[in-house]
């Protein structure tokens, strides 16, 4: 699931039963990952810009805010912690970063060990459940 916005449509996301169940029932069976506002939107809540928390998919254990802004921007180096469908256990991926969400409260295994373009180590992102992966970091081919 690409980026976006989803905080600014997160009400109608979480009003849209049928969007979600075909999201669920599809990831029963399929790999999915989510970046950014996809990763959001594969959380289990997202708090909007007025303080209004809406469900999201609940694939994902981690619930993100809007409403508790706080810029990151920057190129990333994720080594990943688990064999996924598109990467290997400790493989480097290069991406990036750039959201003003933050994540309120999340549990579970990150997805990858982390640093930034110059290599200073930054906390571990991304969740991991089954087959369903997601965080911020944007992944460049």
């Amino acid at each position: 699931m690409p980026g976006g916005y989803p905080e600014l449509h997160a009400g109608r996301i979480a009003t849209n039963t049928r969007f979600l169940a075909g999201l669920r029932a599809f990831a029963a069976d399929h790999p999915v990952h989510g970046e950014c506002g996809g990763y959001m939107v594969l959380g289990r809540s997202l708090e909007d810009a007025d303080g209004v928390v809406h469900a999201m998919a609940g694939l994902l254990p981690v619930e993100t805010s809007f409403a508790r802004r706080r810029m990151t921007l920057g190129y990333r180096k994720a080594t990943l912690r688990e064999d996924t469908r598109f990467a290997s256990a400790g493989q480097l991926l290069l991406g990036h970063e750039f959201h003003y969400a933050t994540i309120v409260a999340s549990n579970g295994m990150p997805l990858a060990d982390m640093a930034d373009a110059q290599g200073q180590v930054l906390p571990p992102a991304g969740h991991r459940n089954g087959e369903v992966t997601g965080g911020f970091f944007h992944l460049i081919a």
